[in-house]
């Protein structure tokens, strides 16, 4: 008796493109409804705050145009976390320091001027100012410092003055200070056009600083 074999049918390979645009489309929709913790991750990931404590001086980085910065350091002489604080000060404020500047606007807000050391100069970048900074604080035998900067610039100053310190010796210990940017809310920058051209610019100089530019 024959036994008859039944020709199987062969599906047809479901084409590639196919496959790549589903998977792509599933992609897009999980990045979709995920976004609100993804776009929150890359604003936080530009913040560094590592709470007071006592220290020896609290430094304020330049930079900021609306006072925030030299107001939370005037809290932390007024809370005893130091006893007083440097003011980086780069030049070119129609011809005055912004540390001279900074240090008037917080004596307008009732604290007093002897609490601020105004050290101007002519600093470009972060990286300026940790290389004049950072010696001046080894010569007045600082071990530990309150570092007070925008809440979106923590984390690369924070790298910048860790590693310059490294490169003299590397004996103060740098903790960071956070004061808040009207413009800028680390989970919920990107519903503000400045808050994204503030997250930009600093993700960026951060990529900048990571390949030694």
């Amino acid at each position: 008796m024959r036994t008859q074999t039944r020709s199987k049918q062969v599906a047809p390979r479901q084409p590639l493109f196919l496959k790549l645009t589903f998977g792509l489309a599933a992609a897009v929709v999980v990045l979709a409804l995920s976004s609100n913790w993804w776009l929150a991750g890359i604003g936080w990931a530009l913040v560094r705050d590592d709470g007071p404590v006592k220290a020896d001086i609290a430094v304020v980085l330049g930079g900021d145009y609306k006072g925030s910065r030299i107001l939370r350091a005037g809290e932390l002489v007024r809370q005893g976390y130091v006893p007083a604080a440097l003011i980086s000060g780069p030049a070119g404020f129609y011809g005055q320091h912004e540390c001279d500047l900074a240090i008037a606007f917080a004596e307008r807000h009732g604290y007093p001027g002897d609490w601020f050391i105004p050290f101007p100069d002519n600093a470009l970048s972060t990286r300026d100012e940790a290389a004049m900074i950072l010696p001046v604080l080894h010569q007045r035998n600082v071990h530990r410092m309150l570092l007070v900067t925008s809440d979106y610039h923590s984390a690369r100053a924070a790298r910048i003055f860790r590693k310059t310190d490294r490169t003299l010796g590397g004996t103060i210990e740098i903790r960071m200070i956070t004061s808040p940017d009207e413009h800028f809310r680390p989970g919920s920058w990107w519903r503000s056009r400045q808050g994204q051209k503030i997250a930009f610019d600093e993700w960026t100089k951060t990529v900048a600083a990571a390949i030694g530019l």
